[in-house]
């Protein structure tokens, strides 16, 4: 095209052609055309002068396959999504490609869409695509889900889907028994920190379908994606299958947010609060208060282990509790993790036994300042008999009297910290406070402010939220109150 005054200022093309008796150009600069556009394609062709003056050409583009890419193309892709069973993306998936053609070695890392792809790949030969995920085994799982497998193995009540039931089996045995539940336990209390014998993920081929839905087992499901002499684009989805998390709690990728359902009450442990001196040892009673239609708990107990020694447990008067359902791989970090479930609502008396802690004193001090209920490992959480989710706490007494709760910060756990700590505090009364974390010169490294219950609270802090090492401080502040400590951060 050419103008005899001001030369060509723009041009547009489209296809398929609009036709005669046009008055504006379209908006594309660019026409693609593939396999299906094969022969004659109408265009349309617009050019305009440096006037502004547009004018345009109805016209035609043949596409021709002189090497027949069309009819015998040369490569083709791979792509998948992988999902959970409800649907959530899955991402930290690693998934390996392998075959039999030239230089054959991919891997790809999904994201939070959970996709994955492998492109332009020489046609005629054998691919396999294989995810893993072997990461943060203990997403989604907890005593939660002991008690729903403990349902299904006395058929009281059985899984629903064949996902759930692979993700029931532990140890990868091909069957669902107490050993899994043992297995699970483990984990939930810190003893181990990974499944010995399966990886944190399974990966089920979503096209698959299970010759019995009530036994996944019965049969060899696939776990790979096979494509034998590649012709043409291929789709390979996965199931993915979160190992422990039977009620589909885990968080799948970082786009989809945490439990969210609601607290109907609370379990408490009713402790006599009491003067400790220095060389005693002193049996710490775990006691019930209304203590009835609870189906399991778990919680992590925390002390003071500048102040106190662990010396013992002991299970009480509350059936199926023993050494088991305790983890003491952290005393020396001042930890012991408990998981207890039942296979129907238990029901004790009030001052009843739950289980006992022995301690000895290493200085003078009171029970109550360094010995307290948490979250930082075993999440500290109980279900009644309809299984609906409820808060874990410690009442301290005075000569058979609650003690009035007062506002207290407590040292952070672990002191010194590389990672991850705790702050916990206590408030009289439920209100909104802002604990501040600051360096050396007044300089604010991390804030929290949000309304916090009455009685004990936990904060958890990671090394990533704070910058610099070396001694900090964090306040604690209130209407009211505000009370300081000091920490320290080692790299």
């Amino acid at each position: 095209s050419s103008d005899e005054c001001s030369g060509i200022c723009d041009m547009r093309i489209a296809s398929p052609s609009q036709g005669p008796g046009q008055t504006a150009p379209p908006t594309s600069t660019s026409v693609s055309f593939d396999c299906d556009d094969l022969g004659n394609n109408t265009v349309d062709f617009w050019v305009k002068d440096c006037a502004n003056n547009w004018a345009y050409v109805s016209t035609f583009v043949i596409i021709q396959d002189n090497s027949g890419d069309c009819t015998n193309p040369q490569s083709s892709d791979i792509t998948g999504t992988i999902s959970t069973e409800l649907g959530d993306n899955v991402e930290d998936v690693t998934v390996d490609l392998t075959g039999n053609a030239p230089g054959m070695d991919n891997s790809y890392v999904t994201s939070n869409d959970g996709a994955f792809e492998f492109l332009n790949l020489p046609n005629g030969y054998n691919y396999t695509t294989t995810p893993a995920n072997d990461l943060n085994h203990l997403n989604g799982v907890s005593t939660y889900d002991l008690v729903l497998i403990s349902k299904h193995i006395l058929s009281i009540e059985s899984l629903d889907s064949p996902y759930k039931m692979i993700a029931a089996d532990i140890n990868k045995s091909g069957s669902i028994t107490t050993f899994d539940m043992v297995e699970l336990r483990k984990l939930i209390l810190f003893i181990n920190t990974e499944f010995t014998s399966n990886t944190s993920w399974r990966f089920v081929d979503a096209n698959y379908v299970f010759p019995d839905v009530t036994n996944p087992f019965s049969t060899i499901f696939p776990e790979v994606n096979s494509i034998n002499g590649l012709a043409a684009d291929e789709v390979a989805n996965f199931v993915g299958v979160k190992i422990g998390d039977v009620n589909g709690s885990a968080i799948p990728n970082n786009l989809v947010g945490g439990d969210d359902r609601n607290t109907v009450g609370d379990v408490v442990f009713n402790v006599a609060d009491q003067n400790m001196v220095a060389g005693q040892e002193y049996t710490v009673d775990f006691t019930a208060k209304d203590f009835a239609n609870v189906m399991g708990y778990q919680f992590t107990l925390a002390f003071d282990t500048d102040a106190v020694e662990f010396v013992d447990v002991n299970a009480g008067d509350l059936a199926g509790m023993d050494a088991s359902n305790f983890g003491l791989s952290m005393i020396n970090e001042g930890v012991i993790t408990t998981s207890w479930n039942a296979n129907t609502a238990a029901k004790l008396n009030n001052n009843d036994v739950v289980f006992s802690v022995t301690f000895k004193a290493n200085t003078a001090t009171q029970l109550s300042d360094v010995m307290n209920i948490s979250s930082r490992y075993t999440v500290a959480e109980a279900y009644n008999g309809e299984l609906e989710l409820m808060n874990v706490a410690v009442e301290y007494t005075e000569n058979g009297t609650v003690a009035a709760t007062g506002f207290d910060l407590f040292q952070n756990q672990p002191n010194p910290f590389k990672d991850v700590t705790a702050i916990s505090f206590t408030l009289p009364e439920a209100s909104a406070a802002t604990l501040t974390v600051y360096d050396v010169s007044g300089r604010i490294l991390k804030s929290f402010e949000a309304n916090y219950a009455k009685g004990y609270n936990e904060v958890t802090i990671n090394r990533s939220d704070l910058s610099g090492s070396g001694v900090l401080y964090y306040t604690l502040e209130t209407a009211t109150d505000s009370a300081t400590k000091k920490m320290i951060i080692v790299d």
